[in-house]
């Protein structure tokens, strides 16, 4: 093989000065697009309506508010998404794949961005084919769906074509690079970034929130069309104020919120070896309550050694290393492989008389080997063996003292036992103990025998009682860790946690580690990880420490923090407002607030949502729990709160005073800025107010909303500046009032 393909260093430089990199220029989406997109959906389709409905009555004025309003969360919006994208694009320049080539005669490790055509590489299990190419040597089965479309996975053997982006499931191949870069099929080697990623918890939750509160506008509709009926008032009339209703419930500016908040954090944890493919995994990690690692990469280092070789029936040493040494191709990238190649490699042993090799496949836990003479030589996982009881007695021995065991066989017949040391990573009993301060239950998985994942989980400080699979599914909260699990075991192990209601994270660097990352909320791949499991992860660390799963799950924390002020106003603020002007007009039969002042009241309030995800925040070192049932009960208590101050204003206004409807709608007006403005710089931690200062963003639209407002109410709608700054005070004195509650309610349910 090395005779008739590979590449010379100035063979490859040559082709690459013809064809170029393998890669393609990134598609950069036009502003213009973007802001178009927002313009398409649900949520806008609903303003475009009131805008068309508004257009219609001739309401000219409200038109250039509400098209103002859609315009700039359109803006902001694109904004948004282009820095999310920027915080995602990390992976494009930081994230390498590599590819076993064959270069100047000898198997490299090099970057898949370095292949050219001509090129001889080795596909195994889990391998990204990085370039369009043609099997010369062996057979695989891959799964080409991401460029045909088609799931069904397929054979190909020598002389069949592969395509760019496609994956190895199964066998190994040695195959000719044939088109790279934008001249192959898919024109990149992997595609990590999840552009139609699934919604995740807060996404749903605000979502059902927006629900509610869409029920609350219909309701009060009804309502409202019912009383216009009895006192014979034109619908038309009303249409207008239903009109701004909606307008003031529809969370215009949530999209754009949610990626400040998420791409503000991606941003930061890319600059610390983070790399976030997916912006769901940040704010589902300060949920996350169960975090599963991979022994092997994970809490290990994955550079394992040969500690031992021992013969069970008198065959030399250096005869059972030979036969190890025959289920190993040279190509091979696997650290047991590459374990056995270097011992081969200082001892000067080679291998002889190799007619065929199939590399370690995680699904049999070994590789095989058939020898010229017909000999079958399989080197692979005690669990694989039927075993003597005196050979299970030594394996047992030799795990208890954290060794990797495997078991070499002849024709089915057990001649030896390989022991493999590796090293678990300095930091991770340190960083184990620091997440289980947060509250997070972490479970280690292993191939491994039961007292090798013993031996390790008591060195690194977990729950030492080791389960089986059949426990994992079961009771997986009573172990500190699960043996002699197999690929498609961790998957339904991810599977039963969430089906148990855990938020359950995966930290894995294998290609038997993909399917769980894939389902896991938090899948979390390591710095070694496979292009597979990359392919799969939504968070991606580049440095080896683990330490960073705690600055995510700080992020996550974060997010859930700044958000749930988003949302308790949200709710807070809307059922207030509608609530507020409803009832009012029910009662005083006009509107006690201007139609135009409502427009103004959105905006105030949606600058200062956009501001939230950069704000300050005192984060709770516990799992988050997205409660709507908790959430509306704190809600509950500012709308109640500020209700009933808003109904005495009102009745004091209307019943006491001459003011005229503009200068009510004036007092209200900056009533309802006030308490908004106090409503969140109250929510956004469970302490008092004071404890944390905000940012300076959230603080200077905090400040500009109040002065603004004022200022219209007293020069446009011709409130005295004492009556506003009689609001002011009042509203002060409430928001004080019901921050105290809150701290009460915080304490109480703790």
């Amino acid at each position: 093989m090395a005779e008739k393909y590979g590449l010379t260093t100035q063979e490859a430089e040559k082709a690459r000065q013809e064809y170029g990199y393998n890669e393609t220029p990134k598609i950069q989406k036009s502003f213009i697009s973007l802001i178009l997109k927002r313009l398409i959906g649900p949520i806008p389709y609903v303003i475009e309506l009131a805008l068309v409905i508004e257009l219609i009555l001739g309401n000219y004025i409200q038109v250039a508010f509400i098209f103002a309003l859609l315009l700039f969360s359109a803006i902001d919006g694109a904004i948004q998404e282009n820095r999310a994208s920027e915080s995602i694009g990390e992976l494009d320049t930081k994230l390498i794949a590599y590819a076993s080539v064959l270069r100047d005669g000898k198997w490299q490790k090099l970057s898949s961005r370095e292949l050219v055509p001509s090129d001889l590489i080795h596909l195994s299990v889990g391998s990204v084919i990085p370039a369009d190419c043609k099997v010369v040597k062996g057979a695989i089965l891959v799964n080409q769906s991401v460029v045909t479309g088609e799931t069904k996975a397929v054979t190909k053997a020598e002389d069949d074509e592969l395509y760019s982006g496609s994956t190895v499931i199964e066998g190994t191949a040695d195959v000719l690079v044939e088109k790279t870069g934008v001249h192959s099929s898919l024109g990149k080697t992997t595609e990590l970034v999840r552009t139609n990623e699934a919604p995740g918890r807060l996404e749903n939750l605000l979502f059902t929130v927006v629900k509610y509160l869409a029920y609350l506008d219909v309701v009060l509709a009804v309502i409202l069309t019912i009383a216009a009926l009895f006192r014979h008032t034109p619908f038309l009339s009303l249409l207008p104020f239903l009109v701004i209703l909606f307008v003031a419930t529809i969370p215009i500016s949530m999209p754009s919120s949610f990626a400040v908040a998420n791409s503000l954090e991606a941003g930061n944890l890319s600059k610390k070896g983070i790399l976030v493919g997916g912006l769901t995994g940040i704010q589902e990690a300060g949920s996350m309550n169960v975090l599963l690692m991979d022994k092997t990469g994970t809490i290990t280092k994955n550079e394992p050694q040969v500690s031992q070789i021992i013969s069970l029936n008198g065959v030399d040493e250096t005869k059972l290393f030979e036969y190890a040494l025959a289920t190993v191709k040279p190509s091979s990238v696997s650290p047991l492989d590459l374990a056995i190649l270097q011992k081969a490699k200082l001892d000067n042993v080679t291998a002889t008389g190799v007619k065929e090799q199939v590399s370690f496949d995680p699904k049999m836990k070994g590789a095989r080997a058939i020898l010229d003479n017909g000999d079958e030589i399989f080197l692979g996982s005690p669990a694989t063996s039927d075993l003597e009881n005196t050979v299970k007695s030594k394996v047992d021995e030799l795990s208890q003292q954290g060794l990797q065991v495997m078991v070499l066989t002849i024709n089915q017949n057990a001649i030896g036992l390989l022991t493999f040391r590796d090293q678990i990573k300095e930091d991770m009993p340190e960083t184990i103990a620091a997440l289980k301060k947060q509250g997070i239950t972490i479970l280690m998985l292993t191939g491994d025998t039961a007292p090798t994942a013993k031996a390790i989980a008591q060195k690194v400080g977990l729950n030492d009682q080791i389960g089986s699979v059949d426990q994992a599914l079961s009771d997986p909260m009573s172990f500190g860790g699960f043996a002699n699990v197999y690929p498609e075991d961790k998957f339904k192990i991810v599977k039963s946690l969430q089906d148990k209601g855990y938020v359950v994270g995966m930290t894995g660097d294998g290609i038997n580690d993909a399917p769980a990352l894939k389902k896991a909320d938090v899948g979390i791949a390591i710095d070694t990880a496979t292009d597979i499991s990359k392919l799969a992860a939504r968070i991606i660390l580049t440095e080896p420490s683990l330490k960073g799963i705690i600055e995510l799950v700080n992020a996550g924390h974060r997010v859930y923090q700044r958000m749930m002020t988003w949302l308790i106003t949200k709710l807070a603020r809307t059922a207030q407002l509608a609530l507020l002007l409803s009832i009012g007009y029910l009662f005083t039969n006009f509107f006690p607030i201007s139609l135009n002042i409502i427009v103004f009241i959105v905006i105030f309030n949606d600058c200062v949502t956009l501001t939230l995800g950069t704000d300050r925040v005192k984060i709770n070192h516990l799992p988050e729990a997205w409660n709507l049932r908790n959430l509306t009960r704190i809600s509950a208590i500012y709308t109640i709160g500020w209700l009933i101050l808003g109904f005495l204003m009102l009745w004091y206004s209307v019943s006491f005073t001459s003011f005229t409807h503009a200068q009510i709608s004036g007092l209200l007006f900056v009533y309802l800025i006030y308490s908004a403005m106090g409503m969140i710089l109250s929510t956004r931690t469970r302490d008092h107010f004071w404890s944390i200062k905000t940012s300076k963003s959230v603080g200077i639209v905090i400040f500009i909303n109040l002065v603004l407002s004022s200022l219209i109410s007293i020069l446009w709608l011709h409130t005295a500046v004492l009556n506003v700054l009689m609001v002011f005070l009042i509203c002060f004195v409430m928001f004080f009032l019901l921050d105290l509650i809150k701290v009460s309610y915080y304490k109480q349910g703790r």
